[in-house]
């Protein structure tokens, strides 16, 4: 079986994702899909992709769970309706039990800045490690018989022909909503670090035991519609130039 980093890594390379602002839009999951296809490792296969029954191998998705406020029966209950999008990728996990279970050494966490890789042709395809993630976050691509998991673009990010600003994930780059950080979560004076301490962000299900390196931000209380006060009206008679003109289309209308 496969070793861990016998002492802590001195960079937690991770990211931190926005629930509060990330639409579900799956830019990240077609940025993601484009850039490892044609970057990092062997390409991510699609069987039938136009076909009836389609499948293929993907390193990010993004889920959508409709929310039940407290104490409301429904999720539109009194005006408290609410959908969180909810991606989810390999978590680069401090204990992470797809490295210790993987028979050939394949699966590994770098020692260096903590992220974990698989070795595409020490793979065997046993998919143990598969089974022991606790977030479903491998993927067997069919066509190359190998495990396939989150690189966090690691031919990006060490990467000095791009432009600094694309150092970063290709979901991260190209999430338009800014809800995807990217950074060095062992540093307490990052910008993720801050943005975790200053927005109680968490770890994907404690419980387990994994110590996931990636964080997640909660939604923020979302104001309830009966206590938006109404704008107040702006007079307007004395508007010139485009402003007077605006002001007569409204008055007919």
């Amino acid at each position: 079986m496969t070793c861990l980093p016998s002492q802590p890594t001195p960079k937690k390379l991770g990211l931190v994702i926005d629930l509060d602002v990330c639409v579900g839009c799956h830019a990240c999951v077609v940025s993601c899909k484009e850039w490892n296809t044609g970057g990092y490792g062997a390409a991510l296969s699609d069987q039938d992709p136009y076909g009836a029954d389609v499948s293929g191998t993907f390193l990010n998705r993004v889920h959508s769970f409709e929310v039940v406020p407290e104490g409301a029966e429904v999720a539109a209950e009194k005006g408290h309706a609410r959908l969180v999008h909810f991606p989810k990728s390999c978590l680069h996990c401090e204990n992470a039990p797809c490295v210790t279970v993987c028979p050939t050494g394949a699966s590994y966490k770098r020692a260096d800045d903590g992220i974990v890789l698989v070795d595409e042709d020490m793979c065997i395809g046993c998919g143990l490690c598969a089974w022991a993630c606790a977030y479903g976050a491998r993927e067997m691509d069919i066509a190359a018989g190998v495990m396939k998991k989150c690189t966090l673009c690691v031919d990006r990010i060490y990467n000095e022909t791009l432009a600094e600003e694309d150092r970063v994930p290709s979901c991260v780059r190209t999430c338009p909503t800014n809800a995807r950080h990217f950074g060095d979560l062992a540093d307490p004076n990052s910008a993720v670090s801050k943005m975790v301490a200053e927005r109680g962000g968490f770890d994907l299900m404690p419980e387990q035991g994994t110590q996931p390196v990636n964080k997640y931000l909660p939604p923020r209380p979302k104001q309830h519609l009966e206590d938006v006060k109404p704008l107040a009206a702006t007079d307007t008679s004395g508007a010139k130039g485009f402003f007077a003109w605006v002001d007569s289309v409204l008055e007919r209308l």
